[in-house]
Parts: structure tokens; C-alpha cells; sequence
């Protein structure tokens, strides 16, 4: 992307997240004003961008006047960049984001402007139900109760409109949606809809733990608005007579976007991608062992077998500093710590050493590798024991090989006088 197309999309993010926001704060549309019978419900939902914070979709709560044809969007998905410590509080996972009311036009303008889709599900709601949610929404917004406490799976923008149309049928959408099996987890569904980015997409699946690996019901995946927005067509609503109607009475397009936007069915199968590129940074680093007289070879070596170890040790610093120090829960107890070993970063020193024409390691780094190829086959043998199936023998693939070879070539240049 070139740079003068890398400012027109800043410009237009902080368009959409900051100027409107505070142009807004006060829509001029109050719909306590009008009574409950003069006004529809919908909920719009946006396809993915391409920007990394948009690859989820979004979607709002809608309300709109029949006479007049004023229509406000309540959008949960306000965040500040600028606001004091925000990257350090998304890092420890006390990030905070909020609703705000805006014309729907407005909104129209920022999606048409980044090519993304817009489709507008009016909701078959009686008089009652949206009295319901235009007070809540009103209640919603107000400066003592507009922030919330944001969360990638529990609590954003989609989880927030689903609990707000939930809470106006009375919990009837609850009872349709919880409990229905899928074939989904936190980490497939993540993992899918973040899939375009790849390097993105492999640091997220490495920083879930388990509990993002337990099936979940199509109530817990409208956390991801496009899910959300199939769920509702398959829903139902009951009015104050008693009759049962589709939930989505209607639906418009209101935006037309490009299908290259849109995410995947399911996430990526990265197993046999990762065995072979294990394999093969495993058979580089033993064939360039083996011509450790050239000086090319043994540079090369240090170059490859240090970029991985840095990684791997780096990492796992990352992932359990995750676990032990933030409130991100999907990364607690991450068995991937047992594979992107911190320990790898005690390996570093003798492996820059290693262009040396008569390097050999010592006793204490041999054992070091060779303790991290036993914990790293150690978590083979987890995904055998109940509760610990978590879905990373991907990395296991990957790293495994690479772990094997570097203790491998460790042992074979033990010093004469060592006694292992």
C-alpha cells in the first residue's frame, strides 16, 4: 500500500473513531420523544475490513422514525487510540470502548468510503419490545453508562447489540440461540476471521490457552457480527398477542461491497504446511552441521538456529507473561509454552558463537536443549490426557523437528572432556 493510500485510511479511521464520536456525543434524534409506535428497530451489520481492529465485521443497534425517516445507529464500537495508556492497557487487557449514537448516513459514508457491505435486518419487534429497547438504548448512551469494559469474545460489539435486542424480547433470544450446538470454538472463530493477516492470524492462535478450545454454542459465537446477523434469520420473536413471527421481518442492503472481504467458511489447516517447514529448517540446520568447515555454512547456521531460538524464547516470554501478568483469559494456561520455550534464550549465547571454527557448547546449554526437545514432546503426550486437547499440534509440528536437530548437533559437538 503506498503511503499517500496508507494516510488517506488513517484520515478516514480517525474520521469514523474520533470526529464523528465527539460531533455525536448528543444525536440530535431523541427518541423518548416519540412514542414506541412511530419507531422501527434494526440491526446493521458491516462487513470486515481490512484494517487489522475491522477483520471481526461490527454491527449496531438502528432505530428509526416512520414519519421522518431519522434514523440513529448505537455503535459499541468506539475506541480512542489517544486516550491515556491505551496500548498498555490493551496489552494487560483492560481495554475500554463505548456506545455512541450517530446518523445512520454518516456511518454509510465511512463503510462506502472503504468498500465494506452494509445490510440493514429489520426486526419484526412489536410497540412494546421497542419501547423496550429505545430505553435502554437512551440509558445506554448516557455519559455514566457509555464506557464499557471491552472483550474480544465476551463483551463487544456484537455481544453488546445481541444482549440489548435480547433484553427487549424479554430473553427469547437467548433461549433460541444458547444451547445450539456448533462445530466452532473461540479459537476457530477467531482464527477464520483474522485469517487474511497471516502473520496476525499465526501470533493470535499462538497466544490461546485452552479454554479457547472448548466447543461453543451459537449464543456464545455471535460474538462475531456476521454469525450474529445469520442467527437472527433463523430466529423467531413473539409479540404481545401471542403470535409467533420471523425475528427479521425485512432485509435491505444498504452498502455493496467487494466478496474479497469477506472471511473464509472455516480457518486454515496449517498442520501439513508446518510438518514440512519443520522438516526442512531441521534438515538445513543438520546438512549446514555438516559442512562446518565452510565459513558460509557455520554463519549460516548461527543466522538460522538464532532467528529461531530468539523467537521461540521471546515468545514464550510473551506467553507467559500473558498468563501470569494481564486479564487476557483465552491466554491462560497456554500449553504452546511448553513448545515456544522461554528456555530457547539460554541457548542464544553459545549459538552466536557458533562461526567459530572450533566452537563447542558446553555441558549446562547440551542439557538445556535437550530439556526443551523432552518438555516439547512432553506436550504431545498432554493432548492424550483428558481436558488437555489443546489445538496446537500444528505448532508441535513446526517446532519439534527444529528443537530435535539443534540439541542433535549439540550433542554431536560435546567437548572431549565433558561427562554428559
Amino acid at each position: 500500500m503506498s503511503w499517500p493510500a496508507r494516510l488517506r485510511k488513517a484520515a478516514l479511521a480517525a474520521w469514523l473513531f474520533v470526529l464523528v464520536p465527539l460531533q455525536l456525543a448528543a444525536a440530535p434524534f431523541a427518541p423518548s420523544n416519540l412514542p414506541a409506535e412511530n419507531l422501527t428497530a434494526s440491526i446493521v451489520t458491516f462487513q470486515p475490513g481490512t484494517a487489522y481492529w475491522q477483520r471481526f465485521g461490527h454491527n449496531a443497534l438502528l432505530l428509526r422514525e416512520a414519519a421522518t425517516g431519522t434514523a440513529i445507529t448505537f455503535n459499541y464500537g468506539i475506541f480512542d487510540f489517544g486516550a491515556p495508556n491505551f496500548f498498555a492497557n490493551f496489552a494487560r487487557g483492560h481495554m475500554v470502548y463505548r456506545v455512541v449514537p450517530n446518523h445512520l448516513q454518516n456511518d454509510l459514508v465511512g463503510y462506502q468510503a472503504e468498500g465494506r457491505w452494509a445490510v440493514e435486518q429489520r426486526l419484526n419487534l412489536d410497540a412494546r419490545q421497542v419501547g423496550l429497547l429505545r430505553d435502554y438504548l437512551e440509558w445506554n448512551v448516557l455519559p455514566d453508562n457509555t464506557n464499557y469494559r471491552y472483550d474480544y469474545f465476551l463483551s463487544n460489539c456484537s455481544t453488546r447489540v445481541r444482549d440489548a435486542l435480547d433484553y427487549a424480547m424479554g430473553g427469547q433470544l437467548k433461549s433460541q440461540l444458547q444451547g445450539r450446538a456448533t462445530s466452532a470454538t473461540y479459537r476457530s472463530e477467531a482464527t477464520r476471521l483474522i485469517s487474511p493477516d497471516a502473520l496476525l492470524m499465526a501470533a493470535m492462535d499462538l497466544a490461546l490457552g485452552p479454554t479457547a478450545d472448548q466447543p461453543i454454542d451459537l449464543w456464545q459465537q455471535s460474538f462475531a457480527p456476521l454469525v450474529l446477523m445469520q442467527a437472527l434469520r433463523t430466529s423467531t420473536v413473539s409479540d404481545a398477542g401471542g403470535r409467533t413471527l420471523a425475528l427479521v421481518g425485512h432485509e435491505v442492503r444498504l452498502l455493496n461491497g467487494s466478496t474479497a472481504h469477506d472471511p473464509p467458511d472455516r480457518a486454515p489447516d496449517l498442520r501439513l504446511q508446518f510438518l514440512m517447514l519443520g522438516l526442512l529448517l531441521a534438515a538445513i540446520l543438520i546438512g549446514l552441521s555438516q559442512v562446518r568447515a565452510l565459513a558460509t555454512a557455520r554463519w549460516a547456521f548461527m543466522l538460522i538456529a538464532s532467528t529461531f531460538v530468539l523467537l521461540c524464547g521471546a515468545g514464550g516470554a510473551i506467553l507467559a507473561a500473558l498468563w501470569g501478568f494481564t486479564e487476557h483469559w483465552a491466554g491462560w494456561r497456554n500449553e504452546s509454552l511448553l513448545l515456544i520455550n522461554p528456555l530457547c534464550l539460554l541457548l542464544l549465547p553459545a549459538l552466536l558463537m557458533y562461526p567459530r571454527l572450533r566452537w563447542r557448547p558446553a555441558l549446562f546449554t547440551r542439557r538445556v536443549a535437550l530439556v526443551i526437545v523432552i518438555i516439547a514432546l512432553a506436550a504431545l503426550l498432554l493432548r492424550e490426557l483428558p481436558g488437555m486437547a489443546q489445538s496446537n499440534l500444528h505448532w508441535a509440528l513446526l517446532v519439534l523437528p527444529v528443537h530435535a536437530a539443534i540439541a542433535l548437533i549439540f550433542a554431536r559437538a560435546k567437548r572431549p572432556d565433558d561427562e554428559f
